[in-house]
């Protein structure tokens, strides 16, 4: 493994704004930086050539005054979670290839807090580094080697089977130990489900289960059933979804296929090849108006950075595959998200109803391209 450091990764407003969090845990905390930590698994020894030109990929960032002077003390170094790969290492893995890089397996990348303030003794630097990052998809480092770990790959596991024989307690003790967070009905549905097909479910299958929930916004329950005061709807909340379409489909060209719908546009002039004689020119054809709505919310508000990347990851591919000859020009993604208010949980933010919703946990997306 190869350890690169690269430029300031965090802006000295987010730094003011954590210093309060910090100096309460550890009064006179002094100077506090924060750099990129660019970690290179190798296949071999690089050449001078590759090394220089791995470096020259990952100089990248603000520029620096060359007097700056680097800040010593403590490091608390925050990596993304082991046992996974982060959307940055897919890409700057991908470029490192395209480069002609191949001896490069893949690149991650970490942040190295440096809190100036002396020495520092182990639990207080383990109480320091909660607010630095996010339990869900990040992992806290006090070592530099600890980052190898990024890097490990574990063999091959045989698919298991829970064994129903002893009823739900089985599935209760599998939710822990795999660590699926079911929620009770969920476990009431999957036992009585098993029964019914007489087999008992593997861990794969529970799994895939879980992240049903969690992945993609609860899309499991669009068509459930509604009970109101004790009586049945006779529409799913999908089916509510749908139902202005269903009323009034005039002017739609597209709806609930293909993720994104499409409404008729006005006529319009594009300009673009002919494909009969490869002339350039403008020419008439129907402008459709697309749209859609990412359902990535539930994620943004637990984990905001990751959240509202996954959204507008997902707008992107979406507006880009709806139909044939979609033409995505331009795009802007907004993200708000509603307090959790989790009972016992409650969090400073929210402890005013009234107060805005969007509140400094919700990190707010806007992209475009051409």
């Amino acid at each position: 493994m190869i350890l690169l450091a690269g430029a300031l990764a965090v802006s000295e407003f987010r730094i003011a704004k954590l210093r309060p969090a910090l100096e309460a845990l550890h009064p006179g905390l002094g100077a506090i930086t924060a750099r990129y930590l660019h970690l290179v698994d190798i296949e071999r020894a690089l050449t001078a050539p590759e090394r220089t030109l791995l470096e020259r990929l990952l100089t990248y960032g603000p520029r620096e005054p060359t007097s700056a002077a680097p800040t010593t003390g403590a490091e608390v170094i925050v990596v993304p979670r082991f046992g996974t790969i982060s959307p940055w290492s897919s890409k700057a893995t991908d470029i490192a290839h395209v480069c002609g890089l191949a001896a490069v397996r893949r690149i991650e990348r970490g942040i190295v807090w440096t809190l100036g303030a002396g020495r520092i003794d182990a639990d207080a630097l383990r109480a320091l580094a909660a607010p630095l990052f996010d339990r869900m998809t990040e992992t806290v480092l006090f070592e530099r080697a600890a980052a190898a770990g990024l890097f490990t790959h574990e063999t091959t596991r045989p698919l298991r089977t829970v064994s129903l024989a002893t009823g739900r307690d089985a599935l209760v003790k599998a939710n822990a130990a795999l660590g699926l967070a079911l929620s009770d009905d969920e476990i009431d549905y999957l036992v009585t489900n098993f029964a019914a097909l007489k087999r008992d479910p593997t861990d794969v299958e529970l799994m895939m289960f879980a992240q049903a929930n969690s992945e993609h916004c609860r899309h499991k329950i669009f068509n459930a059933e509604w009970v109101i005061d004790g009586e049945k709807q006779p529409k799913s909340l999908f089916a509510m979804i749908r139902n202005t379409h269903a009323k009034s489909p005039q002017g739609v060209l597209s709806a609930y296929r293909d993720n994104a719908a499409v409404i008729e546009g006005p006529l319009g002039k594009r300009y673009f090849s002919n494909p009969e004689n490869d002339v350039y020119g403008a020419i008439d054809e129907p402008i459709d108006i697309l749209m859609k709505v990412e359902t990535h919310n539930h994620p943004t508000a637990i984990s905001p950075f990751p959240g509202a990347a996954t959204g507008s990851g997902g707008e992107i591919r979406d507006e880009g595959a709806t139909g044939r000859g979609a033409k995505p020009k331009a795009g802007l993604t907004g993200f708000s998200v509603s307090h959790l208010r989790i009972p016992g949980f409650e969090q400073p933010w929210e402890k005013h109803p009234l107060s805005n919703e969007v509140g400094s946990r919700t990190a707010s997306c806007r992209r475009s391209r051409s």
